[in-house]
């Protein structure tokens, strides 16, 4: 049966990835120090730990795209209207993600100017790229509450 085999498949790739993760965290917090920033804590792994996000990432975002395709695909060929409705909800992420990141503000923060680890980093591109995942994230909370919301008086109210 193809659900037994999808749900083994991500039970194993959760507990690789679950292994994975409390070895680099493991890394990160006992693997030693560098020498100390500004007298604060700086691990030895903090690039392994990053790297290892950016993976899973990368591979997230890369699944969502390839899933999201496969299920454009097959809902085209067996029912245009929903399919039409999930590229639609894209179309309202991509809105979402353009509109946040128009509102963001681009200004150099004034404290990081002149220093040079942080200087690249302190352009418009990437201040506006960071305000547009902090709005989203807002909204997606607000809407994730909405929803909970929705769905239990839709719950009581059919009762």
């Amino acid at each position: 049966m193809a659900v037994t085999k999808i749900r083994k498949f991500s039970s194993w790739v959760l507990v690789a990835c679950t292994i994975i993760m409390l070895g680099v965290v493991g890394l990160f917090f006992f693997g030693g120090d560098n020498e100390p920033y500004n007298g604060q804590w700086n691990p030895k792994y903090t690039d392994t730990l990053l790297y290892w996000m950016y993976g899973l990432f990368a591979i997230t975002v890369v699944s969502i795209l390839c899933f999201v395709i496969l299920q454009f695909i097959n809902n085209f060929k067996a029912d245009k209207r929903q399919a039409f409705f999930a590229l639609g909800i894209l179309v309202l992420f991509a809105i979402m993600f353009f509109t946040t990141y128009s509102i963001g503000d681009g200004t150099p923060i004034q404290s990081l100017l002149n220093k040079s680890d942080t200087e690249k980093f302190n352009v418009s591109f990437w201040l506006k790229l960071t305000d547009m995942f902090l709005f989203s994230i807002y909204i997606m909370f607000v809407l994730t509450v909405l929803a909970v919301i929705a769905g239990s008086l839709k719950r009581i109210f059919e009762k």
